[in-house]
């Protein structure tokens, strides 16, 4: 079955001919004006049938409770798909379509006449959420449906008091209600210009406009950024004080296998996937796969436990289009992926503990406080509440819980950290999971220590988010120093260019090169500007590009054996040495790997990259 799912401001039709014999005859539905209505486009096709139906009605409330149309109209469409079904079992699903519509939703619900050549008008609204297409199949043969899931939500603080969200006092907590008001109520939170976007242009982060819609493309600068904090990401990881393996695995798996297919059903329509060979394949959402199917294949004692394994893994995620965000929400990113095994439950729950106070440690080092989702099985909740409220308690505050039955995903407890950016919207940066159900699915055992086959207990992390969202929580942070009247800036360690140095005329330039080499012979990125441009706009040119440390050299620096230092981060101007500069430079960047930039030293061998024009 597909759907094309249009938030039409003014929609008409008027039937002109038959197209088919069985046209219906049914002069009521001949023509139709219509204001704030959801369009339904819908093409029934040969394998459908009223299983196929239920969902297309949940998809179709889902989306009407998030843009709130006063109408709703089923528009056949014959031209969405090759494979349509008969005609007589086209209109009777179509009539079944609109019977449990109906009674699905407090809101009119038309329908088009079938087997009509029609005209029609169409005034789309043209927000994020007003065009959207989807694809509804049967789960058989390796195929994904999505599923919805019921949920409960409550608000439980560190004391243990539970209270109804809509019956919490926010007073303190306003970020809490910014992120209550989104998952619970779908309120239309109120938006506006992200400056995230801009800094992530002026970075080099842009859309690939030769690909999939939702894939990036990183120019140099950004190209640094990421392979920066995928280093750091390991260092973290590496940080928790138990054994970690770092791979590297493909990022393609075939449905056929039953792991595989069981853990991509909890997806849904997120997955991307292909055909190659008469066999269907997904590719990965996160790291999961890979690092299961090669844990299955090791001999692993009670002994190791408990180890973790890392990869920075490329997944990809079928994101809707209308809710795609440059550096937050994409098609394709990397995710900083750490699976911890323990024996036991328990053990579990403790590892639990340290990862929650390193994800908190890191986004309080970007300047971040987090606010937090968790959502428990039910029957979890029940069982381990003590564990759950000791989670809270290290929270320090209140967090939003979200029940759901027990049994549906292979976690128990899966924490969500936001941050509210600058735009007043919850944005998911980091989280953790308890995953009870994969290592059974995936066949992944250790010995204990009566000799015996277990399966361990899986934590899933990403202490800091992939690393796109994690620079977007830096680009944000930036972002509101700027709203505040504060010069934005990234921190030093991310920087592309760590270090400009400017020569006031060429006279200098060779002293510039001296003082350039061996800032670089510590490790860190520098170039040197031998433009012949004015002073003026080479230190213009460099404060665009948020360059922390930009140093001017003439004659007097020359004769002092000194360099002339404008620090963005305070706008102070101060003088000192090379290796003064190259201690605060250590300093600063103390515990944050040092990675080789991506460009040529002199800024003249440079073409004018697009996004900094």
């Amino acid at each position: 079955m597909r759907l094309l799912l249009i938030h039409a401001k003014k929609f008409s039709y008027e039937v002109t001919e038959k197209a088919i014999d069985l046209a219906e005859e049914d002069p009521s539905r001949y023509k139709g004006s219509f204001k704030n209505v959801l369009v339904v486009f819908t093409t029934i096709e040969k394998d459908d049938d009223e299983a196929i139906i239920d969902m297309a009605v949940n998809e179709v409330k889902n989306v009407a409770d998030k843009i709130s149309p006063s109408k709703i109209l089923i528009y056949p469409y014959a031209h969405l798909s090759s494979k349509l079904a008969p005609a007589a079992k086209a209109l009777d699903l179509l009539k079944v379509f609109e019977k449990k519509l109906s009674g699905k939703i407090r809101l009119d619900v038309h329908r088009a006449p079938f087997g009509w050549y029609k005209a029609f008008t169409l005034e789309c609204y043209g927000h994020p959420l007003s065009e959207l297409s989807k694809t509804i199949e049967r789960a058989e043969a390796g195929e994904i449906i999505r599923r919805e899931i019921p949920k409960e939500y409550i608000i439980l603080t560190p004391d243990g008091e539970i209270y109804k969200p809509e019956e919490f006092d926010y007073t303190r907590y306003d970020e809490l209600r910014i992120l209550v008001e989104k998952e619970v109520f779908g309120k239309e939170l109120p938006g506006g210009e992200n400056k995230v976007n801009d800094y992530c242009r002026k970075f080099g982060f842009e859309w690939e406009s030769y690909s999939d819609h939702g894939n990036m493309r990183y120019g140099p600068h950004a190209t640094t950024m990421i392979e920066a904090v995928a280093q750091y990401s390991w260092m973290i990881a590496r940080s928790l004080g138990i054994p970690v393996f770092k791979i590297i695995g493909t990022n393609m798996f075939d449905l056929s296998k039953k792991a595989v297919y069981e853990h991509a059903k909890l997806f849904g329509d997120r997955l991307y996937e292909l055909e190659v060979d008469n066999r269907r394949f997904v590719l990965r959402y996160a790291a999961c796969h890979q690092q299961f199917a090669m844990l299955k294949d090791w001999i692993i004692s009670y002994r190791n436990l408990p180890m973790g394994m890392f990869e920075v893994a490329d997944s990809y995620r079928l994101e809707r289009r209308g809710e795609l965000n440059i550096c937050f929400r994409t098609r394709r990113f990397f995710m900083p992926d750490l699976h911890i095994l323990a024996k036991d439950l328990k053990e579990a729950i403790e590892i639990s503990k340290k990862v929650q106070e390193k994800i908190h440690e890191e986004a309080r080092k970007v300047g971040r406080e987090y606010v937090a989702l968790y959502n428990i099985s039910r029957d979890f909740f029940e069982k381990h509440f003590n564990d759950i409220l000791d989670l809270v308690r290290r929270e320090g505050k209140p967090v939003l819980v979200a029940l759901i039955p027990g049994g549906i995903y292979y976690w128990v407890l899966n924490v969500e950290y936001h941050i509210i950016d600058n735009i007043k919207r919850p944005r998911e940066i980091a989280t953790f999971q308890i995953d009870i159900g994969n290592s059974a699915r995936f066949g992944i055992t250790y010995v204990d220590e009566k000799d015996q086959k277990r399966h361990p207990v899986i934590i899933h992390t990403a202490i800091i988010g992939s690393i796109e969202r994690y620079l977007y929580m830096v680009f944000d942070t930036a972002a509101q120093m700027e709203l505040s009247g504060k010069t934005p800036y990234i921190p030093t360690w991310l920087s592309p260019i760590q270090v400009r140095v400017i020569p006031v005329s060429r006279d200098y330039l060779d002293y510039a090169i001296e003082i350039a080499k061996k800032i670089y012979d510590h490790g860190f990125r520098v170039d040197v500007d031998d433009r012949d441009e004015s002073l003026g706009k080479k230190i213009r040119d460099a404060a665009k590009e948020w360059i922390p440390y930009i140093v001017v050299v003439g004659k007097r620096e020359i004769e002092s054996k000194t360099i002339n230092v404008r620090i963005r981060r305070t706008n102070d101007q101060k003088v000192m040495t090379v290796d003064e500069l190259i201690k605060v430079l250590e300093e600063e960047t103390r515990g944050y790997p040092k990675v080789i930039q991506t460009l040529p030293m002199f800024v003249s061998e440079r073409p004018v990259f697009s996004y900094h024009a």
